[in-house]
């Protein structure tokens, strides 16, 4: 059996690879890993626990719930809310754990569970490596040392989260967004109730899709996967901008007045330069994945931002910036992470600074996002191959340089061994989208020539 934990929780088809069972378990192994620890030490624990809206996630939360309250800890549900409210809820309330069940921009049938440590921040390795030990030794015949009686965890609806944490988003933004009109694509997920409030709070105009969750209806073409209702509506209403989210709220992707996508490098250039100006930009520097586009590099260097580049993951990004404390990175995928007002990737977080970095400056997100040129970007999967050994080809090695000779300083390529599925995907950037593309295709047959 693989390791259940991935890159981001525990995630797969509910009720087939994430059953009752199985959440029921990790949340026990969960609470007696961090009784261990000594996170519980002195006090009663407590755990925060919300969900997104799909229709596992009821029977989900209620086996989380009974596990963690079977282990001793008190339970506050706080319901549907975005996976960087339950964070910060775990934070703000002083919870020794938070759960969040959602699977993200997946489709409905799939769900997860993901557990974030004292203070919101997301769980370290080497406990999440504890709990699955655990959890597989018990699920295997070893008995649980239960409490009994007061000793059991109690279970309390805390209906306080929604405006503790819409009240936070507005409360730290730089400036109102009177003035603005604003279309959200909530995805039908955790960020249907929660953005709008925000956005109208801070004083936009809002126009509201992807909002009516049915439990079924999440991603469903819609949301950050699926721009082409937002670009509609945004153009149909005469909007300043199209915010849309993922099903968990842990992203955003925007849309111009135009109907033009902006993606999250461009929303990361937009408010590193306003976070410069405005003094809150640590270091002068902004971290982005290797998958990051060119363009954006480009701008960086031309507006004198310093660039960390961290491996592929709203994770190690978040990694960097903690080490060395830094205030801001992001996805291309649209995870953007604010430190100093989120432990995680806040999807209407990032859609509020981009709407007051509009409102402050009276200028269009197009001539905003205009400080850096998007450069065409082909990405091949070459699958069958030994992606082991892509590093070390001689072949290999000796097509990317030849390739990188060609596109010379305008363009990249970058050669990178799926984290999941033996294949090695090719990503090459270049100013003109032909030759991009035309280099692709010669290093993908490289690579199927000599791993395959």
């Amino acid at each position: 059996m693989g390791r259940l934990f991935g890159t981001d929780g525990v995630r797969g088809v509910a009720n087939a690879d994430l059953t009752a069972e199985l959440a029921l378990g990790l949340s026990v192994a969960a609470a007696h890993v961090l009784a261990e620890a000594g996170t519980f030490e002195g006090h009663r624990p407590v755990a925060v626990v919300g969900r997104d809206p799909r229709a596992s996630g009821e029977f989900l939360e209620a086996a989380v719930v009974a596990g963690l309250a079977s282990a001793g800890v008190d339970v506050l549900r706080v319901g549907v809310l975005p996976t960087p409210a339950v964070a910060y809820l775990t934070g703000s309330l002083g919870a020794d754990l938070g759960v969040m069940l959602s699977a993200s921009h997946n489709p409905m049938p799939d769900n997860g569970i993901k557990f974030f440590a004292r203070g919101g921040h997301k769980l370290a390795d080497e406990l999440e490596d504890r709990i699955e030990q655990t959890y597989r030794a018990h699920s295997s015949g070893e008995p649980w040392e239960r409490p009994t009686g007061a000793g059991v965890g109690r279970v309390t609806v805390y209906d306080e989260g929604f405006d503790n944490y819409v009240a936070h988003l507005v409360g730290v933004l730089p400036n109102r967004l009177d003035g603005l009109k604003i279309v959200i694509d909530g995805a039908h997920g955790a960020a249907a109730r929660v953005s709008p409030e925000a956005f109208a709070r801070a004083g936009a105009d809002v126009i509201t899709i992807g909002t009516d969750p049915d439990g079924l209806n999440i991603n469903d073409g819609c949301g950050s996967t699926h721009l082409q209702l937002l670009r509609a509506a945004v153009v149909e209403h005469g909007a300043d901008l199209g915010v849309a989210h993922d099903g968990d709220a842990d992203r955003c992707l925007a849309v111009d007045r135009d109907g033009n996508e902006v993606d999250g490098d461009q929303i990361l250039a937009v408010l590193a330069l306003g976070m410069r100006e405005a003094g809150t930009l640590r270091k002068n520097t902004v971290v982005a994945t290797v998958m990051s586009n060119l363009g954006f590099k480009l701008a960086m260097e031309r507006e004198g931002i310093d660039l960390v580049q961290s491996a592929v993951g709203d994770r190690y990004v978040l990694e960097e910036m903690k080490a060395h404390g830094f205030a801001l990175g992001g996805e291309q995928s649209g995870h953007v992470i604010v430190l100093d007002h989120a432990t995680t990737g806040d999807g209407t977080l990032t859609g509020l600074m981009l709407a007051a970095r509009l409102a402050a400056t009276g200028r269009p997100l197009a001539e905003l996002v205009g400080v850096m040129e998007r450069l065409p970007q082909i990405l091949i999967n070459v699958p069958d191959v030994d992606k082991s050994r892509v590093a070390t080809s001689p072949e290999v090695t000796a097509a990317v340089a030849e390739a990188e000779r060609e596109l010379g300083a305008t363009g990249r390529v970058l050669l990178r061994p799926s984290g999941t599925e033996p294949l090695v995907r090719v990503m090459v950037e270049a100013a003109d989208i032909e030759q991009a593309r035309a280099v692709a295709e010669r290093l993908a047959d490289a690579v199927k020539s000599a791993l395959g």
